[in-house]
């Protein structure tokens, strides 16, 4: 069987944990904890007829104490940035992570996910933020690792693009 690594990457507190405990296990928690280092999860996958497992790695945030570790980027075929809709410094910092990990890997498949869409009430970054961003060329999904919005979506795009660059 495919293994692909696959890394989430964004700052502290933006949701990375639970949108991988709801994509591998369908199961979301209000209860908030830290990640430290990293915490491996994996998922058996089907994409376009090709079984891979996805070896998921979600990384603890980073903040101005936490930087991106590059050893721990080592050997991904592809990476999700995470944005929290409810902080709009998380936009500017993942773009940053995004350099980051791009300094270190070259050009992979990578999607920006928009996380805490069912925060509607309590969103802090405008739509023209997020239309200069797909203006610019990403490819963002809005998600929501409470309701499950978005989540399958994201892994299942991400790993169509990993199987577009082998095809």
């Amino acid at each position: 069987m495919i293994k692909k690594k696959i890394c989430m990457l964004g700052a502290f507190a933006v949701g990375k944990t639970s949108l991988v405990r709801r994509y591998v296990e369908n199961l979301f928690s209000e209860k908030y904890q830290a990640t430290i280092g990293v915490k491996v999860d994996k998922k058996i996958v089907t994409v376009e007829g090709r079984t891979m497992e996805f070896i998921i790695w979600d990384m603890a945030g980073n903040d101005e104490y936490h930087k991106i570790r590059s050893s721990y980027l080592r050997g991904a075929s592809g990476y999700l940035l995470v944005v929290d809709k409810t902080r709009h410094n998380t936009l500017d910092m993942t773009l940053d992570i995004h350099k980051i990990a791009q300094d270190f890997l070259g050009k992979m498949p990578c999607l920006i996910l928009l996380n805490k869409w069912d925060l509607a009430g309590k969103w802090d970054i405008a739509e023209t933020a997020v239309t200069n961003l797909h203006q610019d060329g990403w490819e963002v999904i809005k998600t929501s690792a409470k309701t499950g919005m978005g989540v399958n979506e994201a892994f299942e795009t991400l790993a169509k693009k990993i199987t577009e660059l082998e095809t």
